[in-house]
């Protein structure tokens, strides 16, 4: 079966059906954009044919391009990837502009057959590029349904037409949010701001009937005809320049420079408004190759994109477990962790108890769902009855009978081990004996706390991030006795719950935790040291990290550091290494200055706990040294302060897959996102530079920079993380 098939109705109507057999939700490849245009030409040189809908035979439209298309055309093009690139783009680009132009007089602007698209559901990238070609885009009446071009997100920007159509549809401001911020809209708030024409309850059928009563004159674009003007001004017009100059300075406040996509598709945007339509297209394709060439952009798609994708259909999965979807969760402990369990089981149709040591405390906790539920009635996400069918599902109590009946147990109590045997062992008593038990512990090691289970192969770390209805991350920590089930119960509990999951086995801090420590750390040594913390913290940004140690650390608080930095000390003795960052936290937690909550910690704080700016009294402590570091070493310290925990962890078996270590990286706390993750970075760098980097920084800053034995042999043999461990080699 071909992704794309047409029916010539009775009525004039050729109907394009785009239905991928083997896909959830249909994407675009080499093979489907071939057809489309056998199709295309077949419907046009028929004299039968009055004009063409294009729609799609699944409940959605589209959810993009199938990004192995980029590799396909790279190896077509032999030793000239960017001319394979270039070339398929703009093969791309001739079939859109074969359905725009639809047969049309050059000259006239008549003759043409129109074409629309109805849209059953979501049409994302491609899916709405696709129709923005077509003369009117119809839309079902489906609150559910997204449309939108969210190709930035993953490092790309829409690059078949989507950019140069939108942005002279709609002009450079209105089409900014939508393409430099990837904003993705329900069909109403698509149309309102003009992104599609029509919602109505039958696209199809109105698609059909708009076709046959359309004129020559409802089917030439804006763009296509004499003294067309760019809504908002192009950019010689004075209010169109004032347009470009604050995108540019939006543009690099935002990505600080560290994200090619966005400087290029702006960069499309401008040029392309200055030259006829069709040279604009091609300035679109020559910038879009330009990123597609670029190794950031690479790195992005796959761990953004193919590797998330694959982590969270099941990759790591045990594939002889047969399915463990959860049909009754209890969750122990009601504060803000255990309340945000609850509130996104329930949304995912999950029956939950939530337990804690009196009623007020539980009550309090399901109110967290009670709260979202109401704003999700006030914004119309959900249906009254949906919001009180979820707020349903919840039953707050005091109870342990009541967890009788729950396959899944999510341990949520204070970060201490004795109060964690306690409810373990009374969770044990009224439970069956295959009802998994999960901990969601930060810090303490798995195979400890499953001494406390009555069956330790049942026994596993489910370790979410705060807070939890917002970060997508859930690291799940295998102790020594956990077994394939319970590895196989919390995949497929996280993939209910639409998180995305990386499983780690059991070690100090596990993966996340352990690569966060040292960023933290690594900032205040620097301002031990004398370090300006504002060159600290800018450094932090301009790298892509999303916030500065020491900013990360006034959120999470210092006396959660003060505790982590005596229980580690306390279990490795004489080698602990951060004795120097303690005589910083120390200090700062004996002068009440905890962070955010206490409004004084690195930053000063005002009432309402909003940051006015970094301490004086900091400063004050700390005096900055006369010889500053350079921005590049400042960074490179942090980075590598992460990046070679990251590869501790491989190296360790900590880490089982790559993929994991990069995504758990960039959903986890947020590594520079431009680079794909810590193991990219190294990649994108090179194991040989990183590893003379790192004898240069050990030997300059201590032997927490050393070269992991890894790293090293890599740089010996040129070998690259995923050239070595990437899932071909896995699978081979």
């Amino acid at each position: 079966m071909t992704d794309f098939t047409m029916d010539k109705g009775a009525d004039g109507v050729a109907v394009i059906t785009w239905d991928v057999a083997d896909k959830s939700m249909n994407v675009l490849n080499l093979e489907g954009l071939e057809t489309l245009d056998a199709l295309i030409d077949d419907a046009l040189a028929d004299d039968a044919v009055k004009g063409i809908v294009i729609t799609s035979g699944k409940d959605s439209f589209a959810g993009g391009m199938d990004l192995n298309i980029i590799a396909r055309m790279k190896e077509m093009a032999g030793d000239e990837p960017a001319r394979g690139l270039f070339e398929g783009v703009m093969r791309m680009h001739a079939v859109l502009r074969k359905i725009e132009r639809a047969g049309m007089d050059a000259k006239t602007n008549k003759g043409g057959k129109p074409v629309a698209a109805a849209l059953p559901g979501t049409a994302l990238g491609i899916g709405l590029e696709i129709p923005l070609a077509t003369h009117r885009i119809f839309a079902a009446d489906n609150p559910k349904a997204k449309i939108g071009l969210p190709e930035i997100m993953v490092g790309i920007f829409p690059g078949a037409g989507g950019t140069t159509r939108l942005a002279r549809k709609l002009g450079a401001m209105a089409a900014s949010p939508f393409l430099l911020e990837g904003k993705l809209s329900d069909p109403k708030k698509a149309k309102a701001a003009g992104l599609i024409d029509e919602v109505v309850e039958d696209p199809l059928a109105a698609a059909k009937a708009w076709v046959l009563a359309a004129k020559d004159a409802d089917i030439v674009k804006p763009w296509d005809e004499k003294g067309y003007k760019m809504p908002g001004g192009a950019p010689y017009h004075p209010a169109g320049f004032m347009t470009f100059v604050g995108a540019s300075a939006m543009v690099n406040g935002k990505t600080k420079g560290v994200y090619p996509a966005a400087k290029a598709l702006l960069s499309a945007v401008y040029e392309g408004a200055l030259v006829p339509f069709d040279t604009a297209l091609k300035i679109e394709a020559r910038w879009f190759t330009n990123v597609l060439m670029n190794p950031s952009s690479g790195a992005m798609i796959r761990s953004l994109f193919i590797n998330k994708e694959a982590l969270e259909k099941g990759a790591v999965r045990p594939k002889d477990v047969p399915d463990q979807r959860v049909r009754k969760v209890g969750v122990l402990g009601a504060g803000m962790m255990g309340a945000g369990i609850a509130l996104v089981s329930a949304q995912a149709g999950i029956e939950v108890v939530l337990l804690d040591r009196d009623q007020a405390a539980a009550d309090k906790g399901k109110s967290l769902t009670e709260e979202h539920a109401k704003k999700g009635v006030q914004r119309k996400k959900v249906s009254e009855e949906q919001a009180k069918a979820m707020v349903d599902r919840i039953t707050a109590t005091t109870d342990y009978d009541a967890l009788k009946g729950c396959d899944l147990i999510v341990e949520a109590v204070f970060e201490d081990p004795k109060i964690k045997a306690e409810v373990t062992k009374a969770v044990d008593a009224v439970t069956g004996d295959d009802t998994i038990f999960a901990t969601n512990t930060s810090t303490l090691p798995i195979s400890d706390l499953a001494k406390a289970s009555k069956n330790a192969e049942q026994f596993i770390g489910i370790h979410f991030f705060s807070p939890v209805e917002k970060m997508m991350l859930v690291e799940i920590i295998k102790g020594k006795q956990t077994g394939d089930r319970a590895v196989a119960k919390a995949l497929d509990f996280v993939r209910q719950i639409r998180k995305t999951p990386i499983v780690v086995n059991d070690a100090r801090f596990f993966y996340a935790n352990r690569c966060i420590i040292p960023y933290i750390n690594e900032g205040i040594r620097m301002v031990k040291e004398g370090v300006n913390p504002a060159l600290i913290e800018n450094a932090a940004k301009l790298v892509g990290m999303p916030l500065g140690p020491l900013q990360l650390v006034d959120e999470t608080s210092i006396d959660l550091g003060a505790k982590i930095a005596r229980a580690t000390k306390a279990a490795m003795g004489d080698a602990y290494p951060d004795s120097e960052v303690d005589e910083v936290i120390f200090w700062m937690e004996g002068e009440g200055r905890l962070g955010r909550k206490a409004k004084a910690g690195f930053y000063d704080y005002d009432e309402v706990g909003k940051r006015k700016g970094l301490s004086q009294v900091v400063k004050d402590r700390y005096p900055q040294s006369d010889d500053q570091p350079e921005l590049a070493e400042v960074q490179q310290r942090l980075l590598f302060a992460q990046s070679l925990e990251a590869v501790r962890a491989l190296e360790e078996g900590v880490l089982e897959d790559i993929r994991e270590g990069d995504v758990g990286a960039i959903l986890g706390w947020g590594f520079a996102p431009w680079s794909g993750g810590p193991l990219s970075w190294l990649d994108m760098v090179g194991a040989p530079w990183a590893a003379e980097r790192c004898d240069q920084l050990s030997a300059k800053h201590g032997p927490r920079f050393a070269c992991p034995t890894l790293l090293r042999e890599m740089a010996e043999k040129t070998q690259s993380f995923y050239g070595r461990f990437g899932p071909s080699r896995q699978a081979a």
